[in-house]
């Protein structure tokens, strides 16, 4: 299967689903975006990573991994988006160390912000883009085209009400208020089964709930 590289367009935040945040990648070649729920923390750790001028007082999980990786050898060398599994995105980072290749399984919001520290870049599968990216419309691809020609920053503005919809979209997917405890006990059980943690943890706050 052909390989896609990506780049980070940028984080959305969405107005209406209170801590929502979603990653906005772009294929570099062509007008496709693809966006991935995260959550804040990740939100924060992308933006740090990507903004120089940013320093936390204290090192975030993220920058402490960069730190080990530095101190012993260890190359990332690439992440790559390989499966998209029930709305789930799943990646891996493939690493270098020695001249030795690993590849290691990652939340995709913490490869990306992994990818970012380490300037590797981000690939996804043709068929993962073809399902789950979005299309700008003409009037968009015309701003974005201006604001590269102006050479000054796209925001991602205009595809904040597709990405708006989206984040709704998912809010609803994961809306438990409606299913039984046991219910949420089963279903819980088969995420942890399928190393879905971040459903699980939804899944576990909504029986915290009960």
């Amino acid at each position: 299967m052909s390989l896609i590289k990506l780049t980070v367009s940028g984080i959305s935040y969405s107005h209406t689903q209170n801590g929502a945040y979603a990653l906005i990648l772009e294929e570099e070649v062509g007008s496709r975006k693809l966006p991935i729920v995260i959550g804040a923390f990740e939100a924060q750790s992308i933006a740090i990573a990507i903004e120089d001028d940013i320093k936390p007082p204290r090192p975030l999980t993220h920058d402490l991994f960069k730190t080990l990786a530095d101190r012993y050898s260890i190359i990332v060398k690439e992440v790559i988006i390989n499966r998209l599994l029930d709305g789930v995105f799943y990646s891996s980072l493939v690493c270098v160390r020695d001249g030795v290749e690993e590849t290691i399984d990652a939340r995709t919001s913490d490869a990306i912000a992994l990818a970012i520290r380490f300037y590797a870049p981000i690939y996804t599968y043709k068929d993962i883009l073809d399902r789950a990216g979005i299309i700008l419309n003409a009037e968009e691809e015309q701003e974005e085209e201006e604001a590269e020609d102006q050479k000054v920053p796209y925001s991602g503005e205009d595809i904040a009400s597709q990405v708006e919809q989206f984040l709704e979209e998912e809010a609803k997917a994961n809306d438990y208020s409606s299913y039984t405890k046991s219910d949420l006990e089963k279903m819980l059980d088969d995420a942890l089964s399928n190393e879905d943690y971040e459903r699980a943890a939804l899944l576990r706050d909504e029986l915290n709930k009960r």
